[in-house]
Formats: structure tokens, C-alpha cells, sequence
């Protein structure tokens, strides 16, 4: 009785373990734009097509079969039939739609292929793979070959390879050149200008009746003060030709910023001092 349980049971596992993934009933039909069928050949697992199925720009690829487990039809889990690219390896998978019946179609055109599938210089290889969960093994045929037809009158596509993480070459920073002064002439025109507004200056003084003889009082009643305040003007002035001439932004800040307390400082004794004789009528 043990004897004959262990027969059954290595029985039933010798057929499981046989199990597997078939189909059935598969046909091929390539439809041109008109809609007529151009060709509709019929292929098998141990029969697929010799010569390669032309696919024109505006055709259409269509494919019926019926999926079966152990001789029977049935829907499996997956069904794709995929196309490879024979030098590169590429594979595109193309799934089929499949109703309970087992039965199942697929539709392709050159619009649904990748680019480097159109620039191939050999036929694409189509296979169908059917697999599902279970004991039962999966089936990948190979079935036929594509062989792309381009149409002469259209641009041939360009496929420009992704930017990929690697090694790049290295890159030389092109920095743009300091920049130069203006002409001198135009300089030297400005500087002029400039200089013009002193004796400028002093012709006003005169014609407004400034009075020269105030100098003496100013220097003795706050000499220091009219003095710094004198010198941080000129200072000043000499910070802006450095900077014109030499000096960059960050040398400069700092100086102008010491001048410019010195000035503010001075300045407010200086021109306090002046306004206590103006406040006494001295003119």
C-alpha cells in the first residue's frame, strides 16, 4: 500500500514538474495604411516563419495566438512578444492583450519601436514569452524576423546617445579678461573737467565775497578740526584715483571707511566752529 502512495505521489510530481507554457493557432498579418493585409502567414513553437516579415513605415503588425497550459487554453499571468536588436542586444517587450480564452493579439508599427530599431542594419528578432505563477515552466520562442523598410522620401532618424554617468572630459575655464582702462584721451578730457571746477571754485568765492581774513580766526579757534577735515577731503579724493588706477573694490572699502570717519568727525567741530561766528555776525 506505502509502496503504491510513493508511485502515485512521484507520478504526480514527474507531471507537475512537466508542465509547461504553450501556444497555439498563431498567425501574422501585416496591414498597409489602405487596410488590405499585404501578407497572413501562420507560425508554431516548433514552426516559426523562414523569411523575414517586412514592416513598412505606415504598416501595421498584428499577431493572434492562444496561450495554453498543459494543452489547455488558458490566460496567463504575462504575455509579451519582444523584439531584439541582434547587434546591440536592445529588446523592446510589446504586450498582448489576452482574454480568458487564452486568446491573444498585439499590434505594431515602426512608431512603436525604439529609434535604434529603425537604424538597424539586420532584421529584428520577435519572440513570444508567456509565463504565469505557478509550477508550470515558461515559454520564450523565438517566432520571426523583422526586417524595417524605410520610406526613402522621409528623413532618416537620428538617434543621439543619453548623457550616461562616467568620465567626462576635462573642463579648461575660460575667464574673461580684466578690464582695461578707457583711452587716455577720453581720460585725460575728464581730468581736465575735473581740475577746471577748482579755479571755478575760487572765482565764486570772490564774486560772493568770501573773506580770507576769517582763515586766521578759523585756524586758531580749531585747528586740528579744519585741518583733518581739509586733509580727509583730500584723502578722499586720493582713495578714488587709487581705485581708478590700482586698487580693487575690497582695498578700497576699508580705507574709505577710516576716511570717511575722520571726515564726519572733524567735519562736525570744523563746521560747528564756522557757524558759532556766523551766529556772531561776522560775515
Amino acid at each position: 500500500m506505502r509502496f503504491t502512495q510513493a508511485i502515485l505521489l512521484l507520478a504526480a510530481g514527474a507531471a507537475q514538474a512537466a508542465s509547461s507554457w504553450s501556444f497555439d493557432d498563431a498567425s501574422i498579418s501585416v496591414a498597409v495604411k489602405k487596410g488590405s493585409d499585404a501578407i497572413k502567414e501562420k507560425f508554431s513553437q516548433k514552426a516559426p516563419l523562414t523569411k523575414p516579415v517586412g514592416l513598412g513605415s505606415t504598416d501595421t503588425v498584428k499577431i493572434i495566438l492562444t496561450a495554453k497550459e498543459d494543452g489547455k487554453a488558458k490566460r496567463p499571468h504575462q504575455a509579451f512578444v519582444t523584439i531584439q536588436e541582434q547587434e546591440t542586444g536592445l529588446e523592446a517587450p510589446f504586450p498582448l492583450t489576452v482574454k480568458d480564452t487564452g486568446k491573444a493579439v498585439v499590434q505594431i508599427s515602426q512608431k512603436d519601436l525604439p529609434v535604434q530599431f529603425l537604424l538597424s542594419p539586420k532584421p529584428l528578432k520577435a519572440s513570444v514569452v508567456i509565463g504565469s505563477f505557478g509550477e508550470a515552466r515558461a515559454v520564450n520562442t523565438p517566432v520571426f524576423d523583422i526586417e524595417i523598410q524605410t520610406d526613402p522620401n522621409t528623413r532618416v532618424p537620428i538617434y543621439e546617445a543619453p548623457v550616461r554617468y562616467g568620465k567626462k572630459p576635462e573642463i579648461h575655464h575660460i575667464f574673461r579678461p580684466d578690464p582695461q582702462s578707457p583711452p587716455k584721451v577720453i581720460s585725460l578730457l575728464f581730468a581736465l573737467a575735473v581740475a577746471a571746477t577748482v579755479p571755478a571754485l575760487l572765482i565764486s568765492w570772490l564774486l560772493l565775497g568770501a573773506n580770507l581774513n576769517h582763515l586766521t580766526k578759523a585756524l586758531g579757534a580749531a585747528p586740528l578740526s579744519h585741518l583733518t577735515f581739509f586733509g580727509s577731503i583730500v584723502a578722499m579724493e586720493g582713495v578714488f584715483f587709487m581705485y581708478y588706477t590700482s586698487w580693487n573694490l575690497f582695498q578700497v572699502l576699508p580705507v574709505a571707511g577710516v576716511v570717511g570717519v575722520v571726515a564726519v568727525l572733524s567735519g562736525t567741530k570744523a563746521l560747528g566752529e564756522v557757524q558759532s561766528r556766523r551766529l556772531a555776525g561776522e560775515r
